[in-house]
């Protein structure tokens, strides 16, 4: 699909009627403001929402108010990076928003069959599978609906959700 045809996050998540699961395998995902701010001693006023609350709350809002069901997984080292606590601190926005999300310390994932990078899948239909640089910032994201990319997303995401520790549970 030429990269002027793809859909936007926003336009795939509208045309999801069952399930949209995402799968985190990185350690760090390139630098942004609000790591940064992070860093250097900034907190979130979690009951200040028009502080925090972004586009994307929006999206998975409404699309869990639809009914449907909207999973992360991240799988992790441990000891985690700081880009790792980081994540950890602000994923109460994304569970404010509806999401469900898990966390899979990596010495547990050893016996996975594993894709080689992270995506979503939406309505186990269509895949956006993001390619990251080494430095982890994003580099495109492609999109499949190739069955056996499916199947394998849909096996390996399954497996993690399976082990995977609830947000609420998991220290780091």
């Amino acid at each position: 699909m030429p990269q002027n045809t793809q859909p936007s996050f926003a336009e795939v998540i509208r045309d999801t009627d069952r399930s949209a699961v995402h799968l985190e395998m990185r350690d760090a995902y390139g630098d942004n403001e609000r790591f940064a701010a992070w860093r250097h001693g900034a907190r979130i006023n979690w009951d200040d929402r028009a502080t925090w609350w972004r586009g994307f709350h929006d999206q998975i809002a409404e699309a869990a108010a639809r009914g449907v069901s909207i999973r992360r997984a991240r799988i992790v080292s441990e000891p985690v990076s700081e880009y790792i606590r980081w994540e950890h601190y602000v994923t109460r926005a994304n569970v404010s928003a509806g999401e469900q999300v898990r966390w899979l310390p990596r010495r547990l994932a050893s016996d996975l069959a594993l894709p080689g990078n992270d995506y979503w899948l939406f309505d186990d239909r269509l895949a956006r599978i993001h390619h990251f640089a080494g430095d982890g910032s994003l580099v495109a994201d492609e999109f499949s609906t190739e069955p056996a990319v499916l199947k394998l997303f849909a096996a390996s995401f399954e497996a993690v959700w399976e082990r995977g520790i609830p947000h609420e549970e998991y220290t780091v």
